[in-house]
């Protein structure tokens, strides 16, 4: 091999890698070039751009607490029950009298009980995380059910309830504020702290992690609280919004926070899951629904097109380890 042919291999290499760590940010731009010039007066305006950060803020809380576990190579898939208990739970508090502040303290702690729950069942009895946390899942929503006798929850609510979910600050929702602090917040644990390099060393190698004297158990129960707290607190956030809670209303974050953190892994230059991507992740999706909402598009073509996202990152994904 030549000298120019192993300088143009190396720089196709090159190129392919940097498509690849831009390749989401440069679809969310397509996506929103498309839909400007499709519907400029409805798309393509401050107060939609508002709109859409308030609207996406549920999803990537899910998914960043989705990227924690998902970081130590386990997957929880109790995320929606538990945003759905987070929601009624706080309903539930708000009828009761407590206050905003005790409301928040005790769905979150509610929800990192339940990412504990979980983490102890996987680390003590060496249980698959998808079939706990699916069970797990089951159980909540059966809670759930039992607790609100399958109605939603919307009787003598206090106004005060939903300061959280429709106040605003510079033009910016409270949720969209708190999406970004928590993003934010994510990703620098995950980059600068130790806890954050030991969750990624034990996804990388497990085994290693623990030879190298990482409390692998106590780390990745950490990661399955973080992620089920950040779940509630989406559930209270949408339930704060909406001004009720509905048993099931926080099920329809599942799919799309796993999509959004997929396709951060899939755009990644690492091929890991990362606080960034998943955030780039959720504002695709985000933009998509918005775009076909505001063009009047089926609800049925969002599922569709959410799925065929996930199976295109995960496909993607494979390739580049592949490779």
């Amino acid at each position: 091999m030549t000298p120019s042919t192993t300088s143009a291999a190396a720089t196709r290499g090159a190129l392919q890698r940097r498509l690849r760590a831009y390749s989401a940010l440069i679809a969310l731009a397509a996506i929103c070039i498309v839909f400007g010039v499709l519907s400029p007066d409805g798309f393509a305006t401050l107060g939609n751009a508002a709109n859409v950060l308030r609207q996406i803020s549920f999803l990537v809380l899910v998914a960043v607490g989705a990227t924690f576990v998902m970081s130590v190579s386990e997957y929880d898939l109790s995320v929606g029950a538990t945003a759905s208990l987070g929601g009624v739970l706080a309903a539930k508090l708000a009828v009761a009298g407590v206050g905003v502040p005790a409301q928040l303290a005790i769905t979150l702690a509610a929800g990192f009980g339940v990412g504990v729950f979980n983490g102890l069942v996987v680390t003590r009895f060496r249980v698959l995380s998808f079939i706990t946390t699916l069970a797990t899942g089951t159980l909540i929503g059966g809670a759930i059910f039992w607790i609100t006798d399958g109605a939603t929850v919307f009787e003598n609510i206090p106004d005060a309830f939903g300061v959280l979910g429709r106040g605003e600050w510079l033009s910016l929702s409270y949720p969209a504020w708190i999406m970004l602090a928590t993003a934010a917040g994510a990703a620098f644990t995950m980059r600068q702290t130790v806890f954050g390099r030991q969750l990624q060393a034990i996804g990388g190698n497990t085994q290693a992690a623990f030879l190298a004297g990482i409390h692998v158990a106590r780390y990745k129960t950490l990661a399955f609280g973080l992620c089920a707290a950040l779940s509630a607190l989406a559930g209270l956030l949408l339930a704060s919004r909406l001004g009720s809670a509905q048993p099931t209303g926080g099920n329809a974050l599942f799919l799309p926070a796993y999509a959004a953190v997929f396709l951060g892994v899939a755009a990644s230059r690492e091929g890991v899951p990362n606080v960034g991507g998943a955030l780039v992740g959720a504002a695709i999706l985000g933009v998509l629904a918005n775009g076909l909402t505001i063009l009047n598009s089926p609800t049925y073509l969002q599922d569709m097109l959410t799925g065929a996202i996930v199976i295109g990152a995960v496909i993607f994904q494979q390739i580049g380890r592949e490779r």
